[in-house]
């Protein structure tokens, strides 16, 4: 377990994240490096599979914190994000001081709405601290939320706090780590970029993706790992409706170790496909025609 004391420079912030398999550039390595120093949420984007949600659980391991997830859907509101008050208890107290004749208005309005009867998701989840630790907060593809969600973000991310307007304000004693992500599929509002450090991650070099593989994958064979990374990086040069990411090679590598394969066939190569690619008429537009021009490249560069 690394503590983010110990973390003092940038390269040893890079270091750290490979012990854990997590291979970055140094400017990754850099933004998140800023974001444990200066507190602040780092925000971000790139296409899904590059690797963004994964800093956040890489991030948890490494400090040895919890990490609190809030999957964006469309219709997050407050009461699944940040809180709501179970109505049941509250509705069981009073059927309790109506029996024991103490039912007193404000007394009882004071009772029912104390912490006690707080239902906490995770945003709130996220402003407290257990053994002087705070958590890992991933706010996981926020551009599938509603835009209106965004506004209940922005006093988490600029101050650390929630107002519950029964109880006030719950502010975060030591603020957690917040890892925001999203694929672009809209525009987030500057507001809420404007509370965070940015950051996008692109499609990785084959040099880079090549180390993520052998990382993530060691039992694959070196030559099958070279082919599937050049593969991969040749595949992205095709007019895709979804280019793979970095999750789709790592699944593939891994369909091919299964299957015992040492090297790419082009009989192999359309029966996987599947495991690479998400949508039919990407894998027929790469069936007909494609894998043969791209497995010829392919063996002239490894």
């Amino acid at each position: 377990m690394t503590q983010i004391a110990a973390l003092k420079t940038i390269d040893q912030m890079q270091r750290a994240l490979g012990e854990y398999n997590y291979i970055c550039d140094r400017s990754l390595a850099t933004a998140i490096f800023l974001a444990l120093k200066l507190e602040r949420p780092l925000f971000l984007e790139g296409e899904a599979g590059v690797g963004k949600t994964e800093i956040a659980k890489v991030l948890a391991t490494m400090l040895g914190r919890p990490l609190i997830r809030l999957q964006c859907y469309e219709g997050l509101d407050v009461s699944t994000a940040v809180y709501e008050w179970n109505y049941t208890q509250q509705m069981l107290q009073i059927r309790l001081l109506e029996a024991a004749g103490q039912v007193q208005v404000d007394a009882a309005r004071r009772e029912l709405f104390s912490p006690q009867f707080l239902l906490k998701r995770p945003l709130l989840q996220a402003l407290e601290t257990v053994n002087g630790v705070a958590p890992v907060l991933l706010i996981d593809e926020l551009d599938r939320a509603d835009e209106e969600f965004e506004a209940f973000l922005l006093e988490v991310l600029s101050d650390f706090q929630i107002t519950v307007p029964e109880l006030g304000t719950i502010k975060a004693l030591i603020p957690p780590i917040v890892i925001v992500t999203s694929n672009r599929t809209r525009e987030v509002h500057d507001a809420l970029k404007r509370r965070c450090l940015y950051h996008w991650i692109d499609y990785p070099a084959f040099e880079k993706e090549y180390g993520i593989v052998l990382a993530k994958a060691p039992q694959a064979p070196e030559r099958l790992a070279r082919e599937v990374v050049a593969f991969v990086q040749e595949l992205r040069r095709e007019e895709l409706y979804k280019l793979p990411g970095v999750a789709e090679t790592l699944d593939w590598i891994t369909a091919l170790v299964a299957l015992d394969q040492a090297t790419l066939t082009e009989a192999m190569v359309n029966d996987t496909l599947g495991a690479l690619l998400k949508y039919r008429d990407d894998i027929q537009q790469v069936q007909n025609g494609a894998v043969r021009p791209i497995l010829a490249r392919v063996q002239v560069m490894v």
